[in-house]
């Protein structure tokens, strides 16, 4: 090998440098024509494609959306759902196809804004006459709804390939079968691999092949999803006389088993959504009924107007809404001090005013609280409105926790039950650990010994009343994101209220939440096969029963007397 100088062998560098960039220049220019003559084809294609929907048939309509529909451009995805939308029109004039990007802009003159369907490019205004909407029909429109979301399986976004499995779920089109299974290759998500899963399954559980269609009904026995459970019922299927559709008796013992499953799960979170509903109605019954408890325990008042109290929490909230109207979910947080103030300084006001007068004399105190509950309710009508009100729902309490097709629980009815526990305990920890708490519990024990020791027992009555009316405003607040809001809201719990408290024991905070739960899941495990109105029925004489046997409650006062004045 002859060896070359080091001079000569910059040059050579030099010279392999140049052919490298001329060849990469070259190559890149390949690639850019390349690319051209991509674009320019799919623009061809789509020239000559989108003029022909005009086309009345609807049969070639829906090979045409299918040609498009594989046209790998943008610009074939907003034609198709421009079609789907009703937004595509063409030029009586030169029959040009044109979109619609926003319906009427004036109403007098019936003038649309109009883009060309092949680049977007706008058109401008025109004459409602002068063009016509290319028309579709149910099939059409199923069509490119399953090829939009064929083509929208592989998208980077997990929600946009979600959305496109569950619009596939509704349909039950087999070509769609080779693009799910490629889409099942890459798919890394899991939750999505499960929605891909079932939707090859229901396709291929009308396959030829009797394996194929025994593996595809036991992967259905394992979702929860409505069409899982509805393909195996339709294999079921009997005739008149009783006898299976289904030639196959395999496939019929394993649809059978499968539905079994199915059944099994469904029945199992059946039970846990009424256990939470059970729960959810515990926790409402536990705020309107533990200001109630205190009052009555240690007062001995019935007091036929705390449903009012709970009521004007709920307009308080409205009002606060009315007030903060651009900060809907903070405004719920001021409503919370804002009723408890509120209530709670109505509820000082009927002692001092009313019921001061008339302890020891139960009936009378019934009559008065009942007459200031209808006061209530017309004050209301007369100042803020005889109808109910609307109270807005903030985001953050809006929608549901989904755990699985059959199981779901509501945002806000779990804020609520937290919410509940949360008023219970604040109240526990004043009843327990503060001056008044300890004044509380020795008045409700043996009000004269309280009062021989210097209590002022006037004072701690009037404290605990409006201490028991504003929890009732603090649940008033509660109710309104579940209840409507009007002058009779609290009508309809002062009742389940009073059963509450007397099932769990007077002045008893903890028999007052382990009786509001009891009576809230019995309620909603009773109404499937009761009713609602029965169940309350049931409930009510199971409560008459027991008082029988235990006139005190479930937790019954301690003390040497009942708290009597």
């Amino acid at each position: 090998m002859k060896f070359i100088p080091q001079k000569n062998s910059l040059s050579l560098r030099l010279i392999y440098l140049i052919l490298s960039l001329l060849s990469a220049s070259n190559l890149y220019a390949a690639d850019d024509n390349l690319n051209e003559d991509v674009i320019k084809n799919t623009h061809d294609q789509l020239k000559e494609l989108i003029p022909q929907l005009q086309v009345k048939n609807f049969k070639k309509k829906i090979i045409l959306v299918k040609q498009l529909a594989a046209i790998n451009d943008p610009q074939s995805i907003i034609v198709l759902q421009a079609l789907l939308n009703s937004r595509l029109y063409y030029q009586k004039a030169d029959k040009s196809v044109v979109l619609l990007q926003k319906k009427e802009v004036h109403k007098k003159s019936k003038q649309y804004e109009i883009f060309n369907a092949l680049d977007n490019k706008k058109i401008g205004l025109v004459e409602k006459k002068t063009i016509k909407k290319i028309a579709t029909n149910n099939k059409l429109r199923k069509t490119i709804r399953t090829l939009l979301a064929q083509k929208e399986i592989t998208n980077a976004d997990l929600n946009i390939r979600q959305a496109a499995v569950k619009e596939i779920l509704t349909g039950n089109d087999a070509s769609l079968l080779p693009a799910l299974k490629q889409a099942q290759t890459v798919e890394t998500d899991e939750s999505q691999k499960d929605l891909l899963n079932l939707a090859i399954a229901l396709i291929e559980v009308d396959a030829q092949d009797t394996s194929t269609r025994q593996s595809a009904i036991k992967l259905l026995g394992n979702s929860l999803y409505p069409r899982a459970k509805g393909k195996l019922d339709t294999i079921l299927a009997t005739n008149d006389k009783g006898e299976f559709i289904e030639q196959d008796k395999d496939v019929i013992k394993t649809a059978q088993k499968a539905l079994k499953r199915i059944n099994a799960k469904l029945s199992l979170f059946g039970n846990l959504e009424t256990l939470f509903f059970g729960l959810s109605l515990g926790s409402v019954l536990l705020l309107a009924a533990i200001g109630l408890s205190i009052t009555f325990g240690v007062m001995g008042v019935i007091n036929m107007a705390h449903g009012e109290l709970i009521m004007l929490g709920a307009y308080t909230t409205y009002l606060v809404q009315q007030l903060m109207p651009n900060e809907i979910g903070l405004s719920l947080i001021v409503a919370i001090p804002a009723a408890f103030i509120v209530s709670g300084l109505f509820g000082i006001a009927i002692e001092r005013g009313i019921i001061r007068h008339l302890y020891g004399r139960p009936l009378e105190t019934l009559l008065a609280t009942f007459g200031i509950s209808l006061l209530l309710q017309q004050m209301v009508r007369s100042l803020i409105s005889a109808q109910n009100v609307p109270v807005i729902t903030p985001s953050w309490l809006s929608g549901s926790l989904v755990f699985n097709p059959a199981f779901a629980i509501t945002y806000n009815r779990i804020y609520i039950f937290f919410f509940a526990l949360l008023v219970f305990a604040f109240l526990l920890l004043i009843l327990k650990k503060t001056s008044l708490g300890l004044q509380v519990r020795a008045v409700a024990q043996n009000r004269s010994m309280a009062t021989a020791m210097g209590i002022k027992t006037q004072w701690v009555d009037s404290l605990t009343f409006g201490l028991g009316s504003g929890v009732a405003g603090v649940a008033g607040v509660a109710l309104s994101q579940l209840t409507n809001v009007g002058p009779n809201l609290g009508q309809a719990y002062i009742i389940d209220s009073f059963m509450v408290v007397v099932f769990g024991g007077v002045e008893n905070l903890w028999g007052t939440l382990v009786a509001a739960m009891t009576l809230g899941i019995t309620n909603k495990f009773l109404e499937p096969w009761a009713g609602a109105v029965m169940s309350k029925i049931i409930v009510l004489i199971f409560l008459i029963i027991f008082i029988q046997k235990r006139p005190n409650g479930l937790f019954p006062q301690k003390g040497r007397s009942s708290g009597g004045h």
